[in-house]
């Protein structure tokens, strides 16, 4: 197994390293800061700052501090052949870049210049909002993306888990009038205990250490001195809704159709098995029993799947499938008879046997990107504080039994505790 490395700064911030042999290095940092830790009136904020720390910072040259515009930033790293890249989710912002090996340290030094020292020009930030609104049309355009939205929203109603990543139109008008609040979200929530430098590179992890320790060293964020007598706001864990189904008129040729329930948080012990039953049920091989009851054997759909999401305090599971609207009916009812087969029927060994060789396989092959590799590495680290190999996972996943599956699928799967949404 590749071995991985730990540090922890001075100034609190953790350091996950993981030595390859690639002549490509993977730099990030990972903030556990994301949609739901926002106002409602300014929902929108994560993604927000997401996009605009791009559009300009400083950075200290030769003792002294000097503006990054947005162009030099985007040419800092594609100018030696990198790619520079960042993303938000309800419960992380992470800033990331791979470069050829030899310009690690010119990746770190940008992100952190990029995370610690955002100017939020106005002129720049004024464009990037017209990028984001037109994000959020382009969303709108896509019934299969925005339905996730939209059910999330159901199922966290009352709770900024429910708020969309992407805002509103005049929350971020709100947002983007002045650079006072992104950077007072940076500053309640760009805090050293919650976030993670990420590394995977055949640099020697030590000469890591000491180029972020130097850099640490000079470096302070412009938005809050590195301290912890600052309280962040309280995520507070969602409650489940009253509202159990709801139906939007959207006039596409098909209907959309999500089910799904609360689910188990990050880190519990039915993690593994729901995340098991998950790839049986419909976890994007063509063989899972969603995909052969509904598309192989019933031609209903050309598209069905599952996906379990687990969160730091909470999680959920769901069913995503279009259809032709005289179809709905029975597709639904198809998804209730699987869910029902699982709850009340144990796998036989040579179908968990089968199931279990499939993933491994599929685990095998995603291990074979290092990108993917190297985010997953900095979220075990933020939520665990370590990372596990792939091979030790598929190892826990071994220990499974078929009564272990079942108990998990009755836990979750109930009909009384599941939640449907329709585009019609």
């Amino acid at each position: 197994m590749t071995p991985t490395y730990y540090h922890t700064f001075a100034n609190g911030i953790q350091l996950v390293h993981r030595h390859t042999d690639s002549a490509v290095a993977y730099a990030g940092i990972m903030v556990g800061a994301g949609t739901r830790d926002e106002q409602s009136r300014l929902n929108g904020m994560a993604h927000y700052i997401e996009h605009c720390v791009f559009k300009g910072a400083q950075t200290l040259r030769n003792h002294h501090w000097a503006p990054l515009t947005a162009q030099q930033i985007i040419h800092r790293i594609e100018d030696v052949g990198g790619e520079i890249n960042a993303y938000t989710t309800k419960e992380e912002t992470v800033y990331y870049a791979a470069t050829p090996n030899t310009f690690l340290g010119r990746t770190l030094h940008l992100l952190l210049d990029m995370v610690f020292h955002p100017t939020f020009p106005k002129e720049e930030t004024d464009k990037e909002l017209g990028v984001i609104l037109d994000e959020i049309e382009s969303y709108n355009d896509s019934p299969s993306e925005l339905i996730y939205d939209d059910f999330e929203h159901l199922l966290f109603d009352g709770n900024t888990l429910g708020l969309p990543i992407l805002g509103t139109r005049p929350s971020l008008r709100t947002i983007s009038r002045t650079a006072r609040h992104p950077l007072t979200f940076m500053h309640h929530h760009y805090r050293p205990e919650r976030m993670v430098v990420f590394t995977q590179s055949r640099t020697p992890f030590l000469r890591i250490v000491q180029l972020l320790d130097n850099l640490f060293q000079t470096n302070e964020p412009n938005y809050q001195p590195l301290i912890r007598n600052s309280i962040p706001n309280k995520r507070i864990t969602p409650q489940p809704p009253q509202q159990h189904t709801a139906a939007y008129t959207k006039h596409t040729h098909q209907v959309h159709i999500m089910l799904g329930g609360y689910a188990f948080p990050l880190g519990h012990p039915c993690q593994l098995p729901l995340y098991l039953i998950n790839h049986i049920l419909g976890g994007g091989a063509l063989s899972s029993r969603l995909n052969m009851s509904l598309r192989e054997q019933s031609g209903l759909v050309y598209t069905v799947e599952s996906q379990y999401t687990p969160l730091s305090d909470t999680g959920y599971w769901n069913v995503y499938l279009a259809t032709e609207p005289q179809h709905k009916d029975r597709c639904i009812e198809l998804v209730h008879k699987e869910l029902l087969t699982l709850m009340n029927d144990p796998l036989s060994t040579i179908q968990l046997h089968r199931a279990l060789q499939q993933l491994h396989g599929q685990m095998a092959i995603a291990a074979e990107n290092n990108e993917n590799n190297a985010l997953t590495m900095a979220k075990q680290m933020l939520y665990y504080g370590m990372s596990e190999p792939w091979q030790q996972t598929y190892e826990r996943l071994l220990q499974l039994t078929p009564l272990d599956l079942t108990d998990t699928a009755r836990q979750v799967f109930q009909p009384d505790q599941q939640y449907m949404l329709c585009y019609e």
